[in-house]
């Protein structure tokens, strides 16, 4: 299920939706706009992780080395 909801977009980004559109990269604004907003709740979902992964393990044991390279990966995911 969907649902239709209204947005103000800075003209910038509505010229980068039609041009994408236009040339074929994507089909619709929307799924371009539904593509960014779930790399970007995917973005976050990996952050949280990161940062329970850190808080949980902040002593000494094996999972020490895969909190501190979780934590050291750009914040935008692809």
């Amino acid at each position: 299920m969907s649902r239709q909801i209204a947005v103000r977009l800075p003209d910038e980004i509505v010229e980068y939706l039609d041009q994408a559109v236009g040339e074929g990269r994507e089909s619709s604004r929307a799924s371009l706009i539904t593509r960014a907003l779930e790399r970007e709740r995917r973005r976050e979902i990996a952050l949280r992780d990161v940062r329970i992964l850190t808080d949980r393990f902040r002593q000494a044991d094996d999972l020490d080395e895969l909190a501190s390279f979780g934590a050291s990966i750009p914040s935008d995911l692809a």
